[in-house]
């Protein structure tokens, strides 16, 4: 009989101890799992907080229009300084344009290259913006398909994620400015100076924004056409222009073409001497100058002039 009280003791003992063990057990995976919801939710929110800021789509959307708008522009050389002090024949220092001392040969090997570092830099603005697009729909897809054990067995992977987005970002900002360009050789022969020590000359890239038609503006009567354009910067100092016009023969090859073009300094011309009832295109673009490096680009607009029938029966109309 005692050793029947022993063995039912033991064994009460030994349920005790399960059950205050699986009690444990439970209660330890219950803070287990609570502590992976809480990083899990702490994860996601940072994720979240990423593409709705840098990654959101209104913000891709202004780079993508900044990058559009600068694939439109001209990019020219910049020269720092201007203009240098130099000595003639007589050790007269006269105040000369520092491009009538620049060798012609390097000069137009610099062009070479500021047109050669814009394409590069305007095909790596494209490049990093479709990264960023991929990125943006992956992490996208991570938050909302994936559960929390998933998410959190990938968390590595969407933090080597995270930073290399970062990265294009600012790479993405930084490129979006025109850099600098480092000369090699020498630009000024020294024969050129007389004795006069000339400066650091610095190059860069600047660009200016595209001329556009503005289409509200702009529009052509029997014989005439009136044209109006701007720019994205409202530019107050107007420049030289070249306006372009050439008359469309829908591919009639027994009909001569027809264009001419015209040297504006204005934002508004009126072209003269049209056919009636002829639709004519017009380009308009920034005129060439010695500093010019890239230009890919020119805005059109095509108009047709009225005919001797509508405007006929415009005037039956207002009488």
């Amino acid at each position: 009989f005692l050793t029947q009280q022993l063995s039912f003791g033991i064994m009460a003992m030994i349920l005790n101890e399960f059950e205050t063990s699986s009690e444990s057990t439970a209660h330890s995976e219950e803070q287990q799992d609570s502590a992976s919801w809480e990083r899990y939710l702490e994860r996601r929110s940072l994720v979240l907080q990423f593409l709705h800021s840098s990654l959101s789509r209104h913000h891709l959307q202004h780079h993508q229009n900044k990058v559009e708008l600068l694939k439109k522009c001209h990019f020219y050389l910049e020269i720092e300084p201007k203009h240098v002090n130099v000595r003639d024949q007589n050790h007269v220092m006269h105040r000369t344009d520092i491009l009538q001392l620049i060798d012609p040969c390097q000069f137009q090997r610099m062009k070479t290259v500021g047109k050669n570092q814009t394409e590069i830099q305007l095909s790596l603005l494209t490049g990093l913006l479709e990264q960023l697009e991929r990125g943006q729909e992956e992490l996208s897809c991570y938050v909302e398909t994936s559960d929390m054990i998933t998410f959190l067995s990938r968390w590595d992977l969407i933090m080597q994620r995270l930073s290399k987005l970062s990265e294009f970002m600012e790479t993405l900002v930084s490129l979006q400015v025109p850099g600098k360009l480092y000369v090699k050789h020498r630009l000024v022969s020294h024969a050129d100076l007389r004795g006069t020590r000339l400066p650091n000359i610095r190059l860069s890239l600047c660009t200016k924004m595209p001329l556009i038609f503005d289409r509200k503006e702009s529009f052509a009567d029997k014989n005439w056409a009136k044209l109006k354009w701007f720019t994205e910067n409202q530019e107050s100092h107007l420049e030289q222009c070249e306006l372009q016009v050439k008359l469309l023969t829908n591919g009639n090859q027994t009909e001569p073409g027809y264009g001419r073009s015209q040297v504006v300094t204005s934002d508004t011309y009126v072209v003269q001497d049209l056919q009636p009832g002829r639709s004519y295109e017009f380009t308009i673009r920034r005129s060439d100058t010695r500093t010019l490096v890239f230009e890919k680009w020119c805005d059109s607009i095509t108009l047709k002039t009225k005919t001797n029938a509508v405007e006929d029966a415009d005037s039956s109309a207002c009488a």
